[in-house]
């Protein structure tokens, strides 16, 4: 069963430039050649300090090994993670959710011709009742086994997944929406994001 984190960052005032471009550029492969899918990153439209992003892993067991391979072994992480630490004031704001609906396949773009889409998350309690999301989540129970990364605990939260065409569709489809929703993250995917 597919496990999935949602990561929310937040950086240093004027930093989230610097860490996508490090991102994309430095710590994208890596990161999948040790086991873990980067499934899209994206600027918070609402906060110009935050950094939102999600990776997936087959299982807990696979997750546990692929952060090891990353973090702890990899070249990568050891050569970037000053600079990458550097940019950011809180990275603990982690869900680790599992599908009800997974994302269909992704492809990541080599260029940055094709122009972004607009991304819409919905973070709401586990009764949330969503309207045809792209994908959608619910709290993965299971005990976060990589402790050297916290994750949020003690939530039980659904979370759902739009992706629009462009900034005036996701309006139109937010207008409908009813207005007690506890989150909403408007996200436009940086250059080399899979999910756009």
């Amino acid at each position: 069963m597919t496990v999935v984190e949602l990561r929310q960052y937040t950086l240093r005032p004027g930093q989230r430039d610097v860490l996508i471009d490090l991102f994309d550029r430095e710590l994208l492969e890596p990161q999948e050649a040790a086991g873990c899918a980067v499934v899209g990153q994206f600027r918070d439209e609402d906060d110009p300090d935050r950094f939102v992003w999600f990776r997936s892993f087959p299982d807990m067991e696979a997750r546990h090994a692929a952060l090891t391979a990353f973090y702890l072994e990899g070249e990568a992480w050891r050569k970037h993670r000053d600079a990458a630490n550097a940019t950011m004031l809180d990275s603990d704001n982690v869900l680790l959710l599992r599908p009800e609906a997974d994302f269909p396949p992704l492809s990541r773009p080599l260029d940055s011709v094709s122009s972004p889409s607009r991304i819409l998350v919905l973070i709401g309690p586990a009764s949330s009742d969503f309207v045809e999301p792209f994908a959608s989540f619910v709290t993965e129970p299971a005990e976060n086994t990589f402790r050297a990364l916290p994750v949020r605990e003690g939530e039980n939260v659904r979370v759902g997944v739009w992706v629009f065409p462009d900034l005036a569709a996701r309006q139109a489809f937010e207008r409908g929406l009813p207005t007690n929703q506890t989150q909403r993250l408007r996200l436009t995917p940086t250059s080399r994001s899979a999910l756009r």
